[in-house]
This record gives C-alpha cells, structure tokens and sequence, in this order.
C-alpha cells in the first residue's frame, strides 16, 4: 500500500519504520548520508495543527529512527530539523522530521548544515535526476530495518 507524504506517494519499500500514527523514510535527495524523514501517517501540514497526542508519538519515533540512522552511518551526533511552512524552507506541505546522522568534517562548519539545507530546499523537488534510484532507496531503507528495535 502506497502512503502519502504531502503531494508525493511514497513506496513501502523506502519506508524503515512504520507504526500506526507515523513511519520514517529514506531521502530520495539527502543532504547528507543518512538523511531521513519522520512523519505523521496521515497528511497534516503544519506543525501546529498535530494535536498533543500526535506530537507526543512523533518525537519519541524521531528518536527512535535517530538511533538507528546514527548507528548505521556511523554519525557522532544528529541534527533535527522541522521546516514548517514555506518562508521556513518546507517543500513538501506534510509536517516532518529530518533526521540528519552528523560526523567531523561533513560540512565546511558546522551550523553550514543550515546553508545546505537551504540550498537543498531552493533546488526544490524539480530536478529528477538528482533522485536516487528507487532501487538504492529500498536497500537503505532494507539495511536500516535490521537496526529497527
């Protein structure tokens, strides 16, 4: 069954994480390796229209998926981030978590992760080819599932 993320339809196998109010998800364009989404299951646009119990269910699981990404990448820390709407960078108009696994070194400094995401964001959802292949996506997604407990 495919799940709605925003404007997108998303394949259960990029999906690494999936519980009744939310699943996490692979990047089809990563900022940096291990860049992965938190999300409600159903679509919610702003951060401020989740009712208390679904942000009591979307942090725990952004913790959860944070665990594993940092262990499987290797990271030495993490960096959330919550876009919510457009002046603040949000994309896709579906409230979610990046989760980004951080190492030395990743970035030129280290709040550059910000400039990175912001040039992500201009870059938009309109360039294809920057995508990874459906097929690269499901092998993460795959791989990270094993560290899912």
């Amino acid at each position: 069954m495919l799940l709605r993320f925003g404007q997108h339809l998303i394949k259960p196998s990029v999906v690494f994480l999936k519980t009744d109010p939310l699943f996490a998800l692979v990047n089809r364009k990563p900022v940096v390796p291990g860049n992965i989404l938190v999300c409600p299951m159903w679509s919610v646009e702003c951060f401020c229209d989740l009712h208390r119990d679904e942000v009591a269910d979307l942090f725990p699981a952004t913790q959860r998926a944070g665990t594993v990404v940092e262990k499987y990448f290797q990271g030495a820390s993490l960096t959330f981030s919550v876009q919510d709407g457009l002046e603040a960078g949000q994309t896709v108009k579906h409230v979610h978590v990046r989760v980004l696994p951080r190492k030395a070194g990743d970035v030129h400094r280290n709040d550059s992760i910000y400039d990175e995401l912001q040039k992500h964001d201009k870059d938009g959802e309109a360039s294809p080819a920057s995508w990874r292949s459906e097929e690269a996506m499901a092998a993460e997604a795959a791989a990270l599932q094993a560290y899912v407990q």
